[in-house]
């Protein structure tokens, strides 16, 4: 028998826990707490508070929107170590797992969870965070058995041109044209990788980037999908960098297509100096010489 690792515990008795999460996200909407909405981030937490007696608040990696899935998403919570010694549990967090499995919903599952030093921070510890994005061109749409979770575009796509304008959005750059407005947010980020592979009639995306603002990903989509079908040019979708508000050129690409699929971190031993660089707020002096 594996023996469950010694739980990291504050001066409150309470410990860490790292949560990998996967979910449906059709029928909610998003990830945050709505009043009246059924949403993930609400769902889990009653289901964990109910199992270890005790409430549990997350925080989480990515938020993501109504309709958007994931299979990496990561979350932590802080929790009374007494909590997790009862008889069913017994301190080893993976008969957390099995409890969960029988209460939750079936769009939503926790994956895995462990105990981890209270310097990880599933938010500012990450690295990176990446996303998948599928999208059909088939003139019939998406085959009906995923339909859930791939986008359709009604016209015919050139792969090729869409990774030809991916290449020049990435890079550390300001992308408020793809961004939804949300005060006091940067839209600094560093895209750090952004192709597209054709699968017979499905394209599948992949974004990966330290962090994402609002919309920003579907906004992407939408910009190479609107070159892939020969609407736009190439060298329209890098103008786009220059703009310093959100622009009604760029089309958001349906929310069904987005998947949250991992999300990366430092050793244990850089979380708190992760941490403080992730809080230090980007501005567009980060750019370098950058004419307005």
């Amino acid at each position: 028998m594996t023996t469950p690792p010694a739980p990291i515990i504050d001066e409150g008795g309470l410990c860490r826990l790292r949560l990998l999460i996967g979910y449906d996200g059709t029928d909610f909407s998003g990830w945050a707490t709505q009043p009246g909405r059924r949403t993930v981030c609400e769902t889990v937490e009653q289901t964990l508070s109910t199992v270890l007696r005790a409430p549990v608040r997350l925080t989480v990696a990515g938020r993501t929107d109504a309709g958007v899935h994931a299979t990496g998403q990561v979350a932590h919570c802080d929790v009374p170590v007494v909590s997790l010694q009862t008889r069913s549990i017994g301190g080893d967090p993976a008969r957390l797992v099995r409890r969960l499995a029988k209460m939750l919903p079936d769009d939503v599952r926790v994956k895995q969870i462990e105990i981890v030093a209270a310097e990880f921070d599933a938010r500012f510890s990450a690295l990176a965070r990446t996303y998948e994005y599928r999208l059909t061109d088939a003139p019939w749409g998406a085959e009906p058995v995923f339909a859930r979770n791939t986008a359709d575009w009604t016209r015919p796509l050139d792969v090729e041109a869409m990774n030809a304008a991916s290449a020049e959005l990435v890079g550390l750059h300001d992308f408020a044209a793809f961004c939804r407005h949300r005060e006091g947010a940067t839209t600094i980020r560093e895209l750090q990788r952004f192709s597209w592979r054709r699968d017979g009639a499905v394209l599948v995306g992949t974004v990966v980037a330290d962090a994402f603002c609002w919309s920003m990903v579907r906004s992407l989509v939408g910009a190479v999908a609107s070159v892939g079908d020969g609407r736009r040019t190439v060298e329209w979708c890098a103008a786009l960098l220059a703009e310093r508000s959100r622009s009604a050129q760029v089309p958001v690409a349906q929310a069904r297509g987005l998947h949250l699929v991992g999300v990366a971190y430092p050793p244990p031993e850089q979380w708190a100096a992760r941490n403080e660089r992730t809080r230090d707020t980007r501005d567009r002096s980060d750019l370098g010489c950058v004419a307005d």
